[in-house]
């Protein structure tokens, strides 16, 4: 068998057990887990210079270790000057492996760079997922800021098969996302 990433691993011997005991589930199936993140960046102004795209695409495909797909407009907005189908962002969508490896990059390395870090948000979609904002792609050590062409911010979602937000809190707090100490902040 191949390499696991270490916080599958985790997840598997540590995390299924402490969830399984914190809200008493009887079987290891009914454990909530993460099934997939989705990173997306939206660059508004591609519509007037094409070549952020490129930029964008490269980045993300170098953060996440995943080729970018471009994400286009889905109808005409004349007040931001859009047509439709026109290049607007990029996407990736992470599973197993790369997920659990990008997991661990933004929990070990990147959020900790962020500048004056206080811990993340508690904001939940009411289902146990769970969408992070981030300012600046330059966290990310994959990028070199010598080749940045414009700051950017991207949104990483947490898809997880968690059925409150509680469980998906439970869930992230065990991977170790740095949740700020008053949940509802």
């Amino acid at each position: 068998m191949g390499h696991t990433p270490t916080f599958q691993k985790k997840y598997q011997e540590v995390i299924s057990d402490n969830l399984k005991k914190e809200f008493n589930y009887k079987s290891v199936m009914q454990v909530p887990r993460l099934e997939k993140i989705v990173i997306n960046q939206g660059i508004g102004e591609a519509v007037a210079d094409k070549k952020l795209i490129d930029f964008a695409v490269k980045e993300i495909t170098s953060i996440t270790g995943q080729q970018a797909m471009i994400t286009r407009s889905k109808k005409d907005i004349s007040n931001f000057k859009l047509r439709k189908d026109v290049p607007i962002g990029v996407k990736v969508t992470l599973r197993n492996d790369k997920m659990y490896e990008f997991l661990e990059r933004l929990i070990v390395v990147a959020l900790p760079r962020v500048r004056d870090f206080q811990g993340i948000k508690y904001k939940f979609d009411g289902q146990g997922n769970y969408t992070l904002g981030i300012d600046e792609q330059i966290i990310f050590p994959e990028i070199v800021l010598d080749k940045v062409n414009k700051i950017l911010g991207l949104q990483i979602s947490f898809t997880t098969t968690a059925k409150t937000d509680e469980e998906g809190y439970a869930l992230l707090r065990e991977f170790g996302l740095p949740f700020k100490n008053n949940k509802k902040n």
